[in-house]
């Protein structure tokens, strides 16, 4: 039976004297240069004095450049304390450890050449040494296939984070676009045909009920419309090919047209449906939708016109045939509004030119003229619809003569204030505001007048500069006092 030393150190030889001893340097040179890709035979100085390379790329790219140089200068600049502290280690009889140590490249911009070192000198320490004994072994172990693995890993991890990043982004964008949609999309599996997911647009077409745990969508449909379904779908999982179907829900009598799709995820297989308004069906209700806008324009209690960019009248509801005194809609067709407005040849053009400028007038104030002599104070709101094949123009009219207060009509009272008579601005000629300012500042002298003389006409008269019998003049002209001489007027 083997018996073991318990004084070696571990991980070497039990009995070397018996198998090693009287080895040759040639046997020995060669089990070293076995051991290891990379041998350096380093001096007490850390000069390299001989080597041994286990490759032919090895051996051209080391023997040309590091016999004879100190070790320290045929490594890289961060590895150099590593080789420093192996040479004080290997000098002081200390444990072999292995270190990673760099090379750099002979070629400008190549990778540096990776070697793994681990020093054991030769001889013991503090032995007179014969010539040779003080020299040390660097055995090395060429780590560029390891690294070039490793390289290759890392290049892998970060294929890996991009693809991840991009699906990331992709996924991001298909729930921005699926809950975003106006299209009701749904994903049922396959197999149980059980709702997976669906957009709010799904849930919105179909009801809360769509949210329960067994829901199919066959349980909203009737019954010739899940039929149906059930058809498409049988064929879909042969074919795989997409199927185009009409359905119809249980609380609604407009078609549905609904496309199904199959797809593959893992290891399920998915139906994605997509439910929208039949071609047959939107049309209809685009056009009921019309019919009822229409209606309630014509039924509108304000006047609605509708003209071509010159001012030509193309469409208008009853309230503005009644406002201007026509009796059907062909006799104003064609005119130009410019007919009806206070002001021919103003108003129009002042609303043309504003319209065209900013789109849109507010609140115009004016005068509207009726075919048999009607007037009325209007206000007048238009916009214009440049896009299209047809640019128009459309004006809102409303009657504002029930709102204006009795004193304030200009034709015929006087306004009793400045206020007032600013409102006149852009309904009556400027010559009839300046002689109606006129007479209302005469007419508010003479009540002046009368009212600090107590309604004495006489000392009134005489206040003003007038004769009794002009002052009685203006009286009956405002429609003042009493007209009948008084016995303190006299």
């Amino acid at each position: 039976m083997l018996q073991t030393n318990p004084e070696k150190p571990n991980g070497l030889f039990d009995m070397p004297e018996k198998f090693l001893a009287g080895l040759g340097s040639d046997v020995t040179s060669r089990l070293i240069a076995a051991a290891a890709d990379l041998v350096l035979i380093v001096d007490e100085a850390g000069v390299i004095q001989d080597l041994a390379c286990g490759s032919d790329d090895l051996r051209s790219h080391a023997q040309q450049q590091w016999l004879g140089k100190p070790w320290l200068q045929t490594v890289t600049v961060e590895s150099r304390p590593k080789v420093e502290a192996m040479l004080k280690e290997a000098s002081a009889g200390g444990s072999a450890k292995w270190r990673h140590v760099n090379h750099p490249s002979s070629v400008v911009d190549g990778d540096d050449m990776a070697v793994s070192y681990s020093v054991v000198p030769v001889g013991p320490p503090g032995e007179q040494k014969s010539p040779g004994a003080g020299h040390s072994v660097a055995f090395g172990r060429d780590l560029r296939a390891q690294m070039t693995l490793q390289q290759r890993l890392v290049s892998a991890q970060m294929s890996m984070e991009r693809d991840y990043w991009r699906l990331r982004n992709i996924e991001t964008r298909y729930r921005l676009l699926f809950q975003e949609s106006t299209e009701a999309l749904m994903i049922l599996d396959a197999g149980s045909e059980r709702l997976e997911e669906a957009n709010p647009a799904a849930f919105r077409l179909l009801g809360e009920g769509a949210r329960r745990t067994a829901w199919t969508l066959s349980d909203s449909l009737r019954i010739d419309s899940a039929r149906d379904l059930q058809q498409s779908l049988a064929r879909l999982r042969s074919s795989g090919r997409p199927e185009s179907l009409s359905l119809t829900l249980l609380d609604s009598a407009d078609a549905l047209s609904a496309t199904v799709s199959l797809f593959r995820q893992e290891n399920s297989t998915h139906f994605m449906v997509r439910l929208g308004r039949s071609p047959d069906s939107t049309p209809r209700d685009d056009e009921r939708n019309r019919q009822q806008i229409s209606n309630i324009l014509e039924s509108a209690p304000d006047a609605l016109v509708v003209t071509d960019l010159s001012g030509h009248v193309l469409t208008a509801n009853r309230a503005f045939l009644e406002l201007v005194q026509v009796a059907s809609e062909e006799q104003a067709r064609g005119e130009s509004l410019e007919k009806w407005l206070g002001r021919s040849g103003v108003d129009l053009n002042v609303l043309i030119a504003n319209l065209r400028q900013r789109g849109s007038v507010r609140l115009f104030a004016t005068r509207i003229k009726g075919n048999y002599g009607s007037m009325a104070d209007v206000e007048i709101s238009a916009v214009s619809v440049s896009s299209g094949e047809d640019p128009c123009m459309g004006f809102v009219i409303r009657d504002v003569g029930r709102r204006l207060p009795a004193d304030a009509r200009a034709q015929k009272e006087l306004p009793r204030s400045a206020g007032q008579m600013t409102e006149l601005v852009g309904r009556v000629p400027l010559r009839d505001i300046v002689r109606e300012t006129t007479d209302l500042i005469e007419r508010l002298c003479i009540e002046a007048a009368l009212e600090l003389t107590s309604d004495n006409r006489a000392s009134a008269a005489e206040m003003l500069g007038l004769s009794r019998q002009s002052l009685y003049v203006k009286l009956r002209r405002f429609g003042l006092g009493d007209l009948d001489p008084s016995p303190g007027g006299e």
